[in-house]
């Protein structure tokens, strides 16, 4: 554990050297997320602005679940965002056989190998604004629960990295230039929305088949009318069978894989 720890230690430290030395392309990807927050802030503004509720919650509810979700955001563009942007290029051109010939984990430093530094400054920002959003809640809550929110933001960025990288694997059968990742952006869209817009068999997809309503919009709605440890425990479970199934998919794929030298 602490081998891979200390290459993890220096990847971070590798990225924000490089990231120094193209100063444009970081302030780029600082301006270009604070827009995307932006929108996001203004679409809920302009809905709250005709309707005192949506999904029962109230607008200082709103701006917590989308805040959730900003930190959400921010932590896969800064942790997974580059290395799951590279996985398709590197199993089409065959340079996947460099990492796999490496004496650790071909998951972790295929997941793990690029920190991105250009966007850390952007995860700042979205915890700022995850404080903010808290402090304006319009009912009291106790540090307990958000101590607990915060725990499930977190997971949920897991379980967003699980879900992306799930969808980025059949790549390896499919030779598609993304695999099935605009599949995986066009979904991810159902974790920006609460998670009672939905009724049905959508809705108990979106909690446990597709769950990107557990990334960031049940732990909201628990933190709102009070935690259920079965929910908690739900969360827990579904994120555990995701890595499960993802150890099990990684496997199969790599067994599948024509390296450039077969």
């Amino acid at each position: 554990m602490s081998r891979y720890l200390r290459l993890y230690l220096s990847f971070v430290r590798f990225s924000f050297s490089r990231a120094m030395e193209f100063r444009l392309d970081f302030f780029f990807r600082v301006v270009m997320d604070v827009c995307y927050y932006a929108t996001q802030i203004a679409f809920f503004a302009v809905i709250y602005g005709q309707t005192q509720e949506l999904g029962g919650w109230d607008r200082s509810q709103a701006f917590v679940f989308i805040s959730g979700f900003f930190l959400v955001d921010a932590l896969h563009m800064t942790i997974f965002a580059n290395n799951m942007w590279m996985l398709p290029i590197l199993v089409n051109q065959g340079d996947l056989d460099y990492y796999l010939v490496r004496p650790v984990s071909s998951l972790f430093f295929l997941s793990l190998r690029e920190f991105a530094a250009n966007s850390f400054l952007n995860l700042v920002l979205a915890a700022g604004v995850f404080a903010w959003a808290l402090s304006g809640l319009s009912s009291v809550v106790g540090v307990g629960d958000c101590a607990l929110y915060l725990a499930l933001i977190l997971n949920g960025a897991l379980l967003y990295f699980l879900l992306h990288i799930c969808f980025l694997i059949p790549v390896f059968w499919l030779h598609s230039a993304r695999g099935l990742g605009e599949v995986f952006f066009s979904l991810a869209r159902y974790a920006e929305r609460p998670e009672r817009i939905f009724t049905g068999y959508m809705r108990r997809a979106l909690v446990s088949i597709l769950p990107f309503s557990l990334v960031a919009s049940r732990p909201a709605q628990d933190l709102f009318e009070g935690f259920r440890w079965s929910t908690v425990a739900h969360i827990g479970a579904v994120t555990a069978l995701g890595f499960v199934f993802l150890l099990w998919f990684w496997g199969r794929a790599l067994r599948s894989y024509s390296s450039a030298s077969s």
